[in-house]
């Protein structure tokens, strides 16, 4: 017996250690796949949280504030040739110039005082400076010296910068753009108290105030030299024209030209604002009279804005207040104030503006500078530069530096940090008045041409975009998605299901750049053209389906009973396609009945409501199509999975199956359908080829669903490639980037709060 149960006991051991390593590997796998399954949620909250830190690390720099640090203090170069008319720093900011009241210009090194050149201008004998200008607007390096002959002589400080032996090396130099003689402004030799230039490459005009002489009270003078180059000549030749002005020059403290020279500025001491039409220089038309500042109140600065579109006015109050061209109802220029900055309760002796943005720079009567930025009416910096009131102040071309001449003779150079002061909260979800604009809006356009351009950041039109774009695809796929899946997960027969459901979820897989290309190339043309149709097949195909519900009850009973239960639907298929042809059919001559033409023109006579061939009905359409998959599927699994206990009991008790359907298997399956329709509005809202492609992509906010929009997904999509790393603009949409994380964020905790409560509440039926 020992010998026969012997190796029965060894197999036993076998078994038994080859069951037990199969016990402890599959423990072992449980553990794998446990940690396995916690590492990658950990994982996938890690990649969220990371994704938004560095939205965040690449969007704060847009909040930070400007910054001012002194970086050196001295001596005023040469103080000795004269006193300070202008001040002026080249890009680099490593060259300065002072311009003096007795014709000197003498260049320094910014960041020391070194003295580089001293050259002084070239003014005749016997004539002495009456008044100074620098050209209209900044960046041109133009400057106007009126003597007291009534002539003027126009220079431009230029620098030429080399790189011998690979170091920078900047040399300045001076220019006289219309030759070295003087100009003639006054025949009769008055003094020139007030002048003003603006000189281009063909064309220079002046205007000049000429002081009272015994031939008579002082005149508003405007002289245009034009350049006309002879084939025969090396020299171009100028033709002049002369024009006096019928204003009186009485009291007049600033002459300004715009850069277009085609509007001029004359502004009294007492805030009286002149606006001429200068385009027809022979014979200067005067547009507007208006006062520029409040009663009671001096006007004591005023320069232009970057672009020349705006005047940006200082007075006696401390008030800076932005006046900018605008039209009027009638679409003639005029003269608009379109905000004010409260820089200081003293007196603004002195504004200077930015060259290349909207930004200008202030003094008051205590000497305090600040730093302002128009559009997005923020205050940058404000600093007491020195403990001595400034006599002269200027920005540098980047606005990257700041150099102050102080009464106590000393000059003081500043660095300044302020690289993105076009943001603001109001600037991105407030409406701003623009330049040029008749009234404050919401504006997206974040580049232009020229440097002359006001970026407009505004995300409001791109959120309301996003969320008309999301709402008309939910309005399209919410009725078709969930009214299909409730009709396949209840009544449809198992076996039509079977093909259904899977060739829907397929359609999810189609890529959205072909719907987009679809969308686009072929929906759009063709809904315009069949708008009616459209229209129309909202009404036919219901009729359609009415009818042949009627006509089904006179069927033969022997064929109706032919049709196996569930299999309704496949018979509708013909019905509802032979329904919508003939509304697309009858739509033409349909809408020339009733319309006596298009229904795009009918709307736009009769409605006032513009029709864009890619807009919001074609992007609902487009995008609803590719939602539908989405909404169905979960849907159809929620209501699908709904315990049968739960129906065949309410059926039992006598319930109808619509009864059952709606008193019991909707509110069981509710927080998967609201889970459905979540996920649906979340995939349209972060949908961006079908909105690229179908839409006019234009950031208007307008309610009408023919009118186009443009979302941020893809404004992103359309705007990162060209943006410069770490720009102002970069930034932006970096930041629209995480407004649409933020949101989606937001919106799906609360639809999961809203779910688990749902769960809870149904969870006992």
């Amino acid at each position: 017996m020992s010998v026969i149960n012997a190796p029965i006991k060894q197999s036993s051991s076998i078994t038994i250690g080859a069951a037990e390593y199969h016990q402890r590997w599959r423990l072992i796998k449980d553990a794998m796949a446990r940690y396995g399954v916690v590492a990658g949620g950990l994982s996938v909250i890690f990649a969220v949280v990371l994704i938004f830190f560095y939205l965040l690390y690449v969007v704060y720099p847009l909040f930070i504030s400007a910054s001012a640090e002194p970086v050196s203090t001295y001596a005023v170069p040469d103080q000795t040739l004269g006193n300070t008319v202008l001040l002026e720093v080249e890009e680099q900011n490593e060259m300065g110039a002072r311009f003096t009241d007795s014709g000197q210009v003498i260049f320094f090194a910014a960041a020391t005082g070194k003295t580089v050149l001293t050259q002084a201008v070239a003014l005749p004998e016997g004539a002495r400076i009456t008044s100074f200008a620098q050209g209209n607007p900044l960046n041109e390096g133009v400057v106007i010296y009126g003597l007291s002959d009534g002539r003027a002589v126009v220079v431009k400080h230029q620098y030429k910068v080399t790189y011998p032996d690979n170091v920078r090396v900047i040399t300045p130099s001076l220019k006289y753009p219309l030759g070295e003689q003087p100009l003639v402004v006054d025949d009769s030799g008055a003094a020139l108290e007030k002048i003003a230039v603006k000189a281009g490459d063909n064309a220079t005009t002046i205007v000049a105030k000429t002081a009272d002489s015994p031939q008579g009270a002082g005149k508003i003078r405007l002289v245009n030299f034009q350049k006309e180059q002879s084939l025969f000549a090396d020299e171009a030749a100028l033709t002049r024209t002369d024009s006096v002005l019928e204003q009186s020059a009485a009291g007049i403290a600033d002459i300004l030209i715009d850069k277009e020279e085609a509007n001029l500025y004359l502004i009294s001491g007492d805030g009286q604002l002149g606006f001429y039409d200068i385009n027809d220089k022979s014979k200067p038309t005067l547009k507007q009279q208006q006062n520029v500042v409040d009663a009671g109140q001096k006007m004591t600065s005023v320069a232009f804005l970057n672009s020349g579109l705006s005047l940006m006015v200082g007075d006696s109050s401390g008030l800076v207040a932005q006046w900018s061209l605008v039209k009027d109802k009638s679409n003639h220029p005029a003269m608009q104030k379109i905000r004010a900055f409260k820089v200081s309760d003293k007196a603004v002796i002195a504004i200077s503006a930015e060259q290349r943005r909207k930004g200008f720079l202030t003094i008051d009567a205590d000497g305090v500078v600040g730093i302002y930025h128009s559009t997005a009416e923020r205050e940058m910096i404000k600093e007491k530069v020195s403990n001595a009131l400034p006599l002269a102040a200027v920005l540098s071309p980047r606005a990257n530096a700041l150099l102050v001449q102080s009464t106590d003779g000393n000059m003081h150079f500043w660095r300044i940090d302020n690289e993105h002061p076009e943001v603001s909260i109001r600037s991105l979800w407030q409406k701003v008045w623009y330049e040029s604009y008749p009234k404050p809006a919401y504006v997206w356009q974040s580049s232009s041409a020229n440097s002359d351009f006001e970026p407009k950041y505004s995300l409001t039109p791109l959120v309301f975009g996003t969320l008309k774009a999301a709402f008309y695809a939910m309005l399209v796929a919410m009725p078709l998605a969930l009214m299909g899946a409730i009709y396949a997960a209840y009544f449809m027969a198992p076996r039509m299901r079977q093909y259904v459901k899977p060739t829907i979820e397929i359609m999810g897989a189609l890529p959205t750049v072909i719907l987009g290309f679809l969308a686009g190339l072929w929906l759009a043309p063709f809904m315009e053209e069949h708008l009616a149709g459209f229209f129309a097949m909202l009404i036919v195909i219901p009729m359609g389906v009415m009818l042949f519900a009627f006509a089904w009850q006179f069927i033969p009973k022997r064929i109706a009973d032919n049709l196996s239960e569930g299999w309704d639907a496949a018979i509708l298929i013909p019905v509802i396609l032979f329904s919508g042809w003939f509304a697309f059919k009858v739509s033409v001559p349909l809408e020339a009945f009733l319309f006596h033409g298009t229904l795009r023109d009918w709307f736009k006579v009769e409605l006032g409501i513009g029709y864009d061939q890619r807009n919001a009905l074609v992007v609902g359409v487009a995008m609803g199509f590719a939602v539908i998959p989405t909404i169905f599927s979960i849907a159809e699994d929620a209501i699908f999975s709904v315990p049968k206990h739960l129906t065949v009991g309410s059926l039992a008790l006598g319930a109808t199956p619509w009864q059952t359907m709606t008193r019991v298997v909707l509110l069981t399956a509710s927080p998967g359908i609201f889970s459905a329709v979540m996920i649906g509005f979340g995939r349209a809202v972060g949908e961006t080829m079908i909105v690229l492609m179908a839409t006019g992509n234009t950031p208007v906010m307008d309610l009408s669903v023919f009118q186009g929009l443009r979302t941020l997904a893809a404004n992103i999509a359309v705007e990162m490639p060209e943006s410069e790393v770490d720009s102002t603009h970069y930034r932006v949409l970096f930041l629209a980037a995480l407004v649409l994380f933020m949101f989606t964020f937001v919106f799906n905790t609360l639809a999961e709060v809203i779910r688990q409560r749902l769960r809870e509440k149904y969870s006992s039926l």
